[in-house]
């Protein structure tokens, strides 16, 4: 069928392009760019997909479906995003389809649900059918219409499935695709007087007509209460209906009649699901000397460069800076996104930027469910298109978020900060794209003519790298806010004490009288242990077995308050064992130590003092989390143990002492970043503490206390730190004195990964040379039943991005060209962090 038009379909699916299909004429003039629409695909499913584009050119060669219909009246994706979406695609070596799917909230993302029903006209009774045929048919027959989802999970057993197929194929049940907007307004019930009562005269004779006849008191009482709770809230001419019902004065069958009487009125109202601020919004606070310098050479860097980078100690004042630059991009009529790499930062932060532009702020990242992510799409979305004439500050004008907050439909957007820039969490790792949003922050500023502050304590070596070599503008905050003095940090040897005989479970003395010295004043003490769990895992003394997990290549993590065994990678459990498995012994030791053993054996200590944990069995929803950042605020809790989520930007100004319970840990692992990501994670733990009136204490347990890193953390030497290890990677060719490409193989067969492997390597070394590294076996080498492989691709920083990118591709498409490697999994990980 030829079309006067064609559009071509971004879908949420990982193909290597757009998919074009035919507008119909009764949709020309309705299929713009950036509108979703459904489309078919395949034999019978129905997907939802983003227009890219509209014109007249027919694909050769292959038939064109027809865009069956279009959901938005507007569009939801603007040209600017589009732009985004293909830098990320081509500069991530992903799919456009890839992209979408992480972009979009899932609710704009619609695929067709297969339901089944009977054929009315066959007769299953007397056809001689097998007695499960007819149980499943029955139930068919008694639900009127399932989903082919439901109906399988009904029946799991072994061959139901197969036998669920026949009947389709036989034709006994017949198939209907359909797809439903995922997204709903929410929705309250509210009460107002009807038109003919709301003056003064209309409630007079309403009154008059209640007060006279005294069978309608309960009514007269559920009026005066309607109006006490309108004048209540000044400003609206309605009351929750939730709010009227729970009153204790108000008759539910005397709302009833004074509705069905015309005197009140029943209506539904779109309400957002962010609640939005409704305080009193205050003027952003006086800078200080020192911080209006920083602001003045802020400001002096972002008109010479498109990106500065702040590099601030720990509590100098960043937060009230930023707070300055937004004041200043709002008050233009600009947008402001602000960045973070956890949501943990974000309640703290949240009320205090609520306090300075009060419903402007807006919250987006991944512990909202969809429809509140879709909510505030919208207010971004329709930011532009609010009266300019409605008063500073505007609803979807100053975004916080995670790094998924890039792809929100930004229209003037002036500025964006990348705060904590060199947190590993703004890399997207699985699924693709694995993108770097502090990387992909830039870019989304530049396609706007925005600016983008990067801040740090600890910058990223590549952000330190471009500020010093000019490509970033770079601004210094050596000194605390106030003149506070940077934390004492001392080191406790863990191999000393183990000698003597002094530790006291996995404390050094030296802790344990730092802990005790801050509880004794009534101050608060943060431990850190990066590795949640009871212990690493759990050792027989007898024949030293180990419990592994079934589908991955890692010890079990024990949890003792759930008495499970469990792997950290595909999420596998199970009971503790009481005997070994291997030779019946009943003496299972645990081995190493996580945050749930470190909270147990602190309690010893310390009895009388409430002590929490704070990692991500913990805080596993929005409200846990939310909670137990209040009680310790709150000071409800005096000794807190964390992973590192304790270290991300948390403000709690009555905590004096922090211990760091093994550094080794850390500075062992092997990466080429370890020493790196070491000096950031200590250093940024230690600024948790004497954020305010007195200077903080840091305990360090170190079997080194001699080592490099651990020493320049003790000296808050940033500078030394980046030189020698600048140096270390100069040496064996690590970034940024290069760009890194890595990739992995993955298939269920370790055979088939292997060769894959090879095979790719060879195709890569034929281009690449001895850039190429590998292929190697990871340390985890099996997660959820795929063997893995990996391959290093080195690049001078000097070459053309473009072109290695496009030889990359051509290897990928060239390796797929081998039938044998079609299951494989191959994907590319650019700047692997």
């Amino acid at each position: 069928m030829a079309f006067l038009q064609y559009a071509d379909i971004i879908l949420p699916l990982s193909v290597p392009r757009a998919l074009t299909y035919g507008v119909p004429g009764h949709l020309a003039g309705e299929v713009l760019p950036g509108k979703r629409v459904i489309v078919p695909l395949g034999r019978n499913k129905l997907f939802s997909g983003v227009v890219r584009t509209v014109h007249e050119h027919a694909p050769s060669g292959v038939e064109v479906k027809a865009i069956a219909s279009v959901l938005d009246d507007l569009p939801v994706v603007l040209e600017s995003q589009f732009r985004l979406w293909e830098w990320i695609t081509e500069y991530y070596l992903c799919n456009p389809g890839d992209v979408l799917t992480s972009a979009l909230p899932a609710s704009f993302r619609l695929q067709s649900e297969t339901s089944v029903s009977l054929n009315p006209d066959k007769d299953f009774l007397d056809a001689g059918l097998s007695a499960d045929a007819l149980t499943i048919l029955e139930q068919v027959k008694e639900e009127d219409e399932i989903s082919l989802h439901d109906l399988n999970r009904l029946f799991p057993e072994k061959g139901m499935p197969k036998l669920i197929k026949s009947l389709l194929e036989e034709g006994w049940l017949l198939v209907k695709e359909e797809i439903q907007e995922r997204y709903k307004p929410l929705q309250e019930a509210r009460i107002r007087l009807r038109d003919a009562y709301r003056d003064d005269a209309g409630l007079e004779t309403v009154f008059l007509q209640l007060e006279q006849d005294k069978r309608k008191s309960r009514q007269l009482e559920t009026l005066l209460v309607f109006l006490k709770l309108r004048l209540d809230q000044a400003g609206t001419d309605y009351v929750r209906k939730s709010a009227l019902t729970a009153h204790e004065q108000v008759s539910g069958s005397a709302l009833q009649t004074l509705i069905r009487n015309g005197i009140l009125e029943e209506y539904a109202a779109v309400i957002d699901r962010v609640p939005a601020f409704s305080g009193n919004v205050q003027p952003v606070a006086e800078l200080s000397e020192n911080q209006q310098l920083a602001l003045q050479q802020i400001q002096a860097a972002l008109l010479e460069h498109p990106v500065a980078l702040l590099h601030g100690v720990t509590s100098s004042g960043k937060t009230e800076l930023y707070i300055h630059l937004i004041d200043e991009q709002l008050r233009a009529g600009r947008q402001v996104l602000y960045l973070l790499p956890e949501i943990a930062l974000t309640t703290q932060l949240v009320q205090r930027l609520q306090r300075y532009f009060g419903a402007a702020v807006s919250v987006y990242h991944s512990r909202f469910n969809s429809n509140e992510r879709v909510e505030v799409w919208k207010q971004v979305l329709h930011f532009d298109q609010t009266d300019q004439q409605t008063p500073f500050p505007r609803k979807g004008q100053l975004v916080l978020g995670a790094r998924s907050s890039i792809f929100l439909p930004f229209s003037r957007l002036g500025l964006v900060i990348v705060d904590e820039e060199h947190d590993p969490s703004y890399k997207q790792q699985d699924p693709a794209p694995r993108y770097n949003g502090r990387d992909a922050a830039i870019v989304l500023a530049a396609g706007h003519g925005g600016k983008v502050l990067l801040g740090s304590a600890t910058p990223s070596l590549e952000s330190y790298t471009n500020a010093r070599q000019g490509r970033y503008g770079l601004i210094n905050l050596h000194e605390r806010f106030g003149g506070i003095r940077m934390p004492e940090i001392s080191v406790a040897d863990i191999a000393d004490a183990s000698r003597k005989k002094l530790m006291k479970a996995h404390f050094t003395p030296e802790l344990l009288d730092a802990v005790r010295s801050a509880l004794a004043k009534e101050e608060q003490v943060i431990l850190f242990q990066n590795r949640r769990g009871f212990s690493s895992f759990l050792e027989c003394r007898h024949c030293n077995w180990i419990p592994h997990c079934k589908n991955c290549s890692v010890t079990l993590t024990y949890h003792k308050q759930q008495h499970q065994i469990k792997c950290h990678y595909c999420g596998y459990a199970q009971s503790v064992p009481s005997a070994c498995p291997n030779c019946g012994d009943h003496h299972i030791e645990v081995r190493g130590f996580g945050t749930e053993r470190i909270e147990e054996e602190i309690a010893v200590f310390f009895p009388d003092h409430r002590i929490a944990r704070f990692d991500l069995d913990t805080v596993r929803t929005k409200s846990s989390l939310h909670r137990l950042l209040h009680d310790f605020s709150e000071r409800r809790i005096d000794l807190l143990v964390g992973t590192q989520m304790v270290s991300k930007g948390l403000d709690f100004d009555n905590v004096s002492t922090v211990g760091i319970l093994d550094a080794d840990q850390m500075l062992n692992f092997p990466d080429f970043r370890s020493f790196e990501r070491s000096f950031q994670l200590m250093s940024q733990v230690a600024g948790r503490s004497g954020r305010r009136s007195k200077q903080g204490k840091v305990i360090i347990q170190t079997r080194n206390p001699g080592h490099w890193v651990i020493r320049a953390v003790m000296n808050h030497d940033y500078a030394s730190f980046y030189h020698q290890d600048m140096e270390e990677r100069r040496h064996f060719g690590y970034p940024p004195h290069c760009r890194l490409v890595s990739f992995t193989i993955r298939h269920r067969e370790e055979a088939l990964t292997h060769d894959a492997a090879t095979r790719f390597c060879t195709l890569l070394r034929n281009k690449f040379g001895s850039r190429v590294h590998g292929p190697h076996i990871p340390v985890v080498h099996r997660v959820r039943n795929q063997y893995i492989r990996h391959i290093l691709l080195k690049i001078e920083r000097e070459q053309k991005t473009a072109g290695v990118r496009e030889t990359i591709r051509s290897c990928m498409r060239e390796f797929y060209q081998e039938r044998i490697y079609h299951p494989v999994q191959l994907f590319a990980d650019v700047d692997p962090v």
